[in-house]
């Protein structure tokens, strides 16, 4: 009698898996399996009490399946395990089987890794038959193939991969290998390239470093064979090394050694606080709190956004603005309760705080937009925080907040612009008297400047700072800083029919709110109260006459000579040191207005529309020399070809490491180095073949 057809076997056998659970009967799920690894599992639903299971490998040499039997039950084959687990929840229903890989499986592994090998090393068919009774009631059909270079036909290993050190052997021998389990074109040095496939493009390797040469022979080496020509002394110069220590260890590879732990970002950010502040702060020390957590003030980040829980640094001044949405703003005030450590051991410091109501919000909240919500209570949002902070020595004495805030409602849609201040003040100076440096000015600090007309004289040279539409109505005002050159401006509304006179008034106003200043202090300590020491009149050039008449005003949308541009020029110079650090005085101040000629730009037709009138102020800090150079002598103004300043090739600095224009090092070390340079130069000439060749002439002349 023929056997049925492998297709037949199948679908009986699928069609019993779909249909004996709705029966009660004994069924495996699933029926059919596909393996490729060492072990596989499938579970056996149905009433498993005294139930038999049993494992047989199907012989399939003439590609027929048999028709299973259960005459003679086994639990195991030459090469095949096979555990039935009970299941948890309702044991007597469910049973899990497991089928197992005996043997080695590393002995299924090929010697030569042949990515292109596409027959299976394992081929076999396994047959898990339950019976009952000696008699059959479900079979499980598992179809096994194994491939040589299949990544589950390999021992799994728990141990972390060892990254060597480049510093001391080549991290990756085959730079070019860069698919796993794969051959790469035209990577030689890959291993898992069988020895046909790397005869197909073995002529177009990749060559140098990333083809596999990671410590090729450099050329100091005394073995490296080289066809260049290479000088007679080289023999006594190379280098005797091993391969191993190469200097191109490292040179393909920049990084760590050792794998990095996959962690949070909020891990990094939550790690222990390093709490010093009991032995006193120094300058950019976090300031601490009694809870050993930072005082935080919102600041900007470099790349403009608004950080909220930024630490305070120790004597570092800021003044940020941060613009957030009022949907979104939750205000933080916790300022009141904060304890805050002094820089002494368990001195504490409590931040005085003085609330002040604003009375203009257009300045801080921006396209507002308010939701009719009856019922619902207004909210207060702080508009400025400036902190003062008074420090002695290495700790802190006192510190001052004022903060500016508003009552808006509580559904009040908007741009919320926000201004938070931080000041350091020595505990015995006035905060309008602060230091721009001792005695000399320090970079980034405020030009000191009074006003003698006035009773409280202290006051500094202004630019402005812009906001919203730039115009001069709404703009504040920013101090002049020591050495940084600028340039800010606003805009006048004007209109057709203006007044000359007027917009001629209104545009000196304007340039004159920015110098309302009589003196420049000298030096960035100088006293207020002494006008001897050291300050310095301000120049004031005047606008030049243009000339304007009555003609020339009387005509409408037209204005001459209209000051729109002041010029602030600063003389500073460097005049010693302190300490090793310079000091910079200023030597003299000047202001210059210019005039231009204003006309009412007009589009197809002259409309009176408010036409915009730029203003603008502009800082720039001159540089001169402490003392006058020395005058150039008749023949240095006669041969220039000698001048380094005017020609590219400088004879004078021929040995320049041996002449006084280097100042890399103390004259004596290049004095000692170049003698030094100069005896190996000796060396090497009494070493070389005309050395030689001279020593021999000179013995056969003196016999």
């Amino acid at each position: 009698m023929g056997l049925p057809p492998p297709a037949s076997v199948l679908l009986g056998l699928l069609l019993q898996g779909m249909l004996k659970p709705l029966w009660g009967d004994l069924v495996f799920i699933p029926p059919v399996i596909r393996m490729s690894g060492p072990a596989v599992s499938a579970a056996l639903v149905g009433r498993t009490e005294d139930v038999t299971v049993s494992l047989a490998l199907l012989q399939n040499e003439t590609g027929i399946l048999p028709v299973p039997t259960c005459t003679v039950p086994s639990n195991e084959t030459e090469d095949w395990i096979l555990t039935v687990t009970p299941g948890v929840v309702r044991p007597e229903n469910m049973s899990e089987v497991t089928v197992r890989l005996k043997r080695d499986v590393e002995r299924c592994s090929s010697n030569e890794k042949d990515p292109f090998l596409a027959s299976p090393c394992l081929l076999q068919t396994l047959l898990v038959s339950a019976s009952h009774n000696a008699s059959c009631s479900a079979h499980l059909l598992i179809q096994v193939e194994i491939y040589a270079n299949s990544s589950l036909a390999h021992n799994a290993s728990e141990n972390m991969t060892v990254i060597p050190n480049q510093v001391y052997q080549p991290l990756g021998p085959c730079p070019c290998d860069l698919t796993a389990g794969a051959c790469d074109v035209r990577c030689c040095c890959d291993q898992e390239c069988s020895s046909g496939s790397t005869e197909l493009f073995r002529q177009s390797c990749f060559t140098g470093v990333f083809g596999g040469d990671v410590n090729p022979p450099f050329d100091q080496l005394c073995s490296a064979q080289t066809t260049r020509r290479v000088p007679d002394w080289f023999p006594l110069l190379c280098v005797q090394s091993p391969l191993v220590n190469s200097p191109f260890l490292g040179y393909f590879y920049h990084g760590a050694v050792s794998p990095k732990q996959d962690s949070a970002f909020e891990t990094c950010l939550h790690t222990d606080l390093k709490d010093i502040a009991d032995f006193g702060y120094k300058q950019g020390d976090p300031i601490m709190t009694v809870d050993k957590t930072y005082f935080t003030i919102p600041q900007v980040s470099l790349a403009g956004q608004c950080l909220r829980n930024a630490p305070v640094a120790f004597l570092q001044n800021f003044d940020v603005k941060c613009i957030t949405d009022l949907e979104v703003h939750q205000e933080q005030d916790g300022i009141l309760n904060a304890k805050i450590k002094n820089g002494l051991l368990g001195g504490i410091v409590t931040p005085k705080v003085i609330y002040e109501e604003a009375a203009d919000l257009d300045k801080f909240i921006t396209l507002t937009e308010t939701l009719s919500n009856k019922g619902s209570a207004p909210r207060n949002v702080n508009l400025e925080e400036h902190y003062v902070f008074r420090w002695n020595n290495n700790t802190i004495s006192e510190i001052n907040v004022r903060i500016m805030r508003a009552n808006i409602d509580a559904h009040q849609k908007g741009i919320l612009t926000q201004r938070f201040t931080v000041k350091f003040l020595s505990y015995n100076s006035d905060s309008d008297k602060e230091l721009s440096g001792n005695p000399g000015y320090q970079l980034g600090k405020p030009v000191r400047a009074l006003n003698a007309n006035r009773m409280n004289n202290a006051t500094t040279l202004h630019l402005w700072q812009p906001a919203g539409r730039g115009l001069c109505t709404s703009a504040t005002f920013m101090p002049i800083l020591f050495g940084e050159n600028a340039l800010s401006g606003c805009l006048l509304e004007v209109g057709i029919n203006e007044n000359c006179t007027q917009l001629r008034e209104t545009a000196v106003e304007r340039l004159d709110s920015l110098i309302q200043a009589t003196h420049v202090a000298m030096r960035g300590n100088s006293d207020y109260s002494d006008p001897n020491d050291g300050w310095l009149e301000i120049i004031r050039v005047a606008a030049p006459d243009t000339g304007a008449g009555p003609s020339a005003s009387s005509m409408p949308g037209v204005c001459l000579g209209i000051p729109a541009q002041l010029s602030v020029r600063i003389l500073i110079s460097e005049v010693g040191a302190v300490e090793g650090i310079i000091q910079q005085e200023i030597l003299a101040v000047e202001t210059r207005s210019s005039p231009v000629d204003w006309q009412y730009q007009c589009g197809l037709t002259c409309e009176d529309k408010a036409d915009l009138f730029p203003l603008s102020a502009s800082v720039q800090f001159i540089k001169i020399p402490a003392q006058l150079p020395r005058p150039l002598t008749r023949f240095q103004a006669s041969c220039t070809e000698h001048d380094c300043n005017r020609n590219e090739v400088c004879w004078p600095q021929l040995l320049y490491p041996l002449t006084r224009y280097y100042q890399g090092e103390p004259y004596s070390h290049c004095i000692a180095k170049g003698f030094l340079l100069v005896s190996f130069l000796v060396l090497a000439v009494f070493l070389s073949n005309p050395g030689t060749r001279i020593c021999r002439a000179w013995n056969s002349s003196a016999i």
